[in-house]
């Protein structure tokens, strides 16, 4: 939380979170806590431009998902602006909305380490590193590494290291095998309640 005269800091965790986990919800907690950060913001995209795989769960599904995820916790909020088109939003797009709506306050873009060795291939990246500030954490597998982007503002966060993913939660419900630990458990009734991965 920002004192009296401080510029305000807010971060955003973009993803396609199909669905969201406990990861995702640690990993918003650790720049939160290591940075003072007021508030950080899910923002669901509608597809990724790097992958060509399209999200499973339809853009409703996925924003019900962040939405009873982070329920009662004042220190998360969420972002649809990218969930209105059916083609891929890049962040430069979603950050120049979001400078408009932030004016004056100290942005965080939040990443992973998976993403550093390809951040060079962003759209606009010399841009984006102007108007954001990146938030990096580590990945199980992929170690620091200085992407050499000039300009770039990153901040190394030391925090928890989880190996949850989407992918494998999907997995095991396509399987009928069990993932409730994996994700909250109002998330787990939900995706139950509706067959989405099933």
């Amino acid at each position: 939380m920002a004192c009296e005269g401080q510029q305000l800091k807010t971060g955003f965790l973009g993803g396609t979170f199909d669905p969201v986990h406990l990861g995702h919800l640690i990993k918003a907690q650790d720049v939160w806590e290591a940075l003072g950060l007021e508030r950080v913001y899910f923002v669901p995209t509608a597809a990724n431009p790097l992958k060509e795989q399209l999200p499973v769960a339809d853009p409703s599904a996925r924003k019900t998902m962040v939405e009873l995820a982070i329920e009662g916790d004042s220190r998360f909020g969420l972002l649809d602006l990218e969930l209105d088109s059916s083609a891929p939003k890049f962040t430069i797009e979603t950050v120049r909305i979001l400078a408009e709506q932030f004016p004056g306050q100290r942005l965080f873009w939040i990443i992973g380490t998976d993403q550093l060795k390809g951040l060079h291939l962003w759209r606009e990246i010399e841009k984006l590193a102007g108007l954001v500030e990146f938030a990096c954490l580590e990945r199980p597998g992929h170690p620091f590494e200085d992407p050499g982007i000039p300009g770039l503002r990153l901040h190394w966060i030391e925090g928890h290291v989880c190996e949850i993913s989407s992918t494998e939660i999907r997995d095991r419900a396509m399987k009928g095998e069990y993932y409730g630990l994996f994700l909250p458990e109002k998330v787990h009734s939900f995706i139950n309640s509706k067959h989405i991965y099933h």
